[in-house]
């Protein structure tokens, strides 16, 4: 009977280090992956990362992709260490950082040895890690839920942000560069940037946030550059459809959004 066992306990033993080895030639460590298992749809017991005051961000207090980042970090209630890559002074195009992502963008996300580039997919990652903590942002429980949420994600990245980065550009970021406005883009973005609002519109009649009557992701990805729309003309295009500017009063004003937009927040929270 004891050799029983123990030839069972080696068995076990044998195919965890098998099941976990493929993760490792990846670079992804056994406790980073997901605890939900998505075909049964069952949910085993949470193992958030223990080192989550050791996350890194390499990034801008005014990029717009970095605050992205931070509203996600600031939902759940995480710290982290801000290093600042000052895009200004052209940080980015410098071979040390170059080194750290050689696409040249921020932010990039380090985890332990895990590094991770593109907001969207930072903030999934951070999401799903801390999916029992602060504010759920991701539905992993519903199907049809998750299935909503993730096309408005995708309709925020495919038909929203091309638009509305054009025009945080021209009317935000050339200011800051002493570049002029070029009005005639501005003009022709904010009539294609109508019909989706008008869409928008529509949607938010009947729902209080876009994948439900709940904050989730799919909100939280709009938010950088309303913040810097909120501060030029094309504000009244949101203000236009009631609707819409019920619910970019709301999502601007969360606390975690604007602990994200505090730059002073930024350059104090560690010394880099």
């Amino acid at each position: 009977m004891g050799s029983s066992i123990l030839l069972v306990s080696f068995a076990l033993v044998v195919m965890m280090a098998i099941s976990y080895e493929p993760l490792q030639w990846m670079g992804v460590n056994a406790s980073d992956v997901p605890t939900t298992c998505y075909h049964c749809n069952q949910t085993f017991e949470s193992q958030e990362l223990a080192h989550k005051d050791d996350y890194k961000i390499y990034g801008y207090p005014y990029s717009t992709n970095t605050r992205r980042v931070l509203a996600v970090l600031h939902e759940k209630g995480l710290s982290y260490d801000p290093i600042t890559v000052d895009l200004k002074a052209g940080d980015q195009k410098k071979p040390r950082f170059l080194s750290i992502n050689p696409f040249g963008q921020v932010p990039v996300f380090l985890d332990g040895h895990l590094k991770l580039t593109e907001s969207r997919a930072i903030s999934e990652y951070i999401a799903t890690v801390h999916k029992s903590r602060g504010t759920q942002l991701l539905n992993y429980k519903s199907y049809k839920k998750m299935g909503t949420q993730r096309m408005w994600m995708a309709i925020e990245s495919f038909e929203f942000d091309p638009l509305t980065s054009i025009l945080t550009w021209e009317q935000s970021i050339k200011p800051m560069y002493g570049l002029k406005t070029d009005y005639k883009v501005v003009n022709e973005t904010e009539a294609k940037l109508e019909k989706v609002l008008d869409i928008y519109e529509e949607r938010l009649k009947k729902s209080s946030f876009l994948a439900s009557n709940s904050f989730t992701m799919a909100d939280l990805y709009h938010l950088p550059n309303i913040q810097y729309l909120m501060d030029t003309h094309t504000k009244r295009l949101f203000e236009n459809r009631p609707s819409v500017r019920r619910w970019v009063a709301e999502i601007i004003a969360r606390p975690a959004w604007k602990r994200a937009c505090d730059v002073k927040a930024w350059y104090h929270t560690k010394k880099n």
